[in-house]
């Protein structure tokens, strides 16, 4: 993984003085135990079904990968010359941990898995994003989603 201090000059800076969205604090709720959640995944690997459009540098919308798809039918078009593509290559679980979260799911450990999990474009800025996201809870609610892992990348 890349630390900020070794990317280039230019890159660099634009990150670190990046105009980012303030949020209001929200209280922690507590929620359901583990074994009753229903969860999804959304990863920021820019991760898509095979065949499916592939994404553009900052683009704010999203993949939608359905639970099912086979591990060699979900590719990566992540645009960035600071990302190392190779774990994932050799795992999928590396940036879309899809198949632990089907073991969990078979062992009781959580309820169960969503039918829909949802991918973004890395290195988007958050109000690119925030129609999108906007969109996606309203079919996460539809599927009874009870949780998101965040799978950062």
């Amino acid at each position: 993984m890349v630390k900020v201090d070794e990317f280039p000059d230019g890159v660099r800076e634009e990150f670190l003085n990046r105009d980012m969205p303030k949020f209001e604090d929200t209280p922690l709720l507590e929620g359901s135990p583990l074994a009753e959640r229903r969860i999804a995944l959304i990863s920021t690997a820019g991760l898509h079904r095979r065949g499916d459009r592939a994404f553009t540098e900052q683009s704010g919308d999203f993949r939608i990968i359905p639970r099912d798809t086979p591990d060699e039918d979900i590719v990566m078009s992540h645009i960035s010359t600071n990302f190392d593509r190779l774990g994932f290559m050799q795992d999928v679980d590396v940036a879309f941990p899809i198949n632990r979260l089907k073991e969990l799911a078979e062992e009781g450990v959580i309820g169960s898995v969503s039918d829909y999990h949802f991918s973004f474009m890395g290195a988007t800025p958050p109000d690119k994003m925030e129609p999108s996201i906007r969109e996606i809870v309203q079919t996460l609610k539809v599927d009874n989603v009870s949780a998101v892992a965040l799978c950062p990348v």
